[in-house]
């Protein structure tokens, strides 16, 4: 599967955005897919975890409340709702396809992954 993420930009503080992120290939379904971030000097980190049927989901602490993730199987499309963005949420925002049923947490089971989406909060 190919991924490819989109909606990143620049956003003031309290404010939202809505990624995107669009897989090729006729099988999208029988993956669990996850967001990740990575800002500078920092390690990569998952953000959020869906299901694939997008039933179960799981968030980091940090965005809990905040952001929201969600699927379209017919389109090929997972997304990420941002809220309440914060100066700390700037990073580039990958988004990654794993073979687990569920929404895994675990890096190194996500197999395919997008080329990032530059997210920008500004104070």
């Amino acid at each position: 599967v190919q991924l490819q993420a989109c909606g990143g930009g620049l956003v003031q503080a309290a404010g939202s955005l809505r990624l995107s992120c669009a897989a090729s290939g006729p099988t999208f379904s029988y993956y669990a897919m996850g967001w990740f971030r990575q800002a500078p000097g920092k390690e990569r980190e998952l953000v959020a975890a869906i299901s694939r049927s997008g039933g179960l989901t799981y968030y980091a602490d940090s965005v809990k409340g905040r952001f929201s993730i969600s699927r379209d199987n017919a389109k090929n499309t997972v997304y990420l709702q941002m809220n309440s963005l914060k100066p700390e949420d700037t990073a580039v925002y990958l988004c990654a396809a794993g073979s687990s049923w569920g929404p895994s947490v675990t890096q190194s089971e996500y197999n395919a992954w997008g080329q990032g989406t530059l997210v920008t909060v500004s104070s």
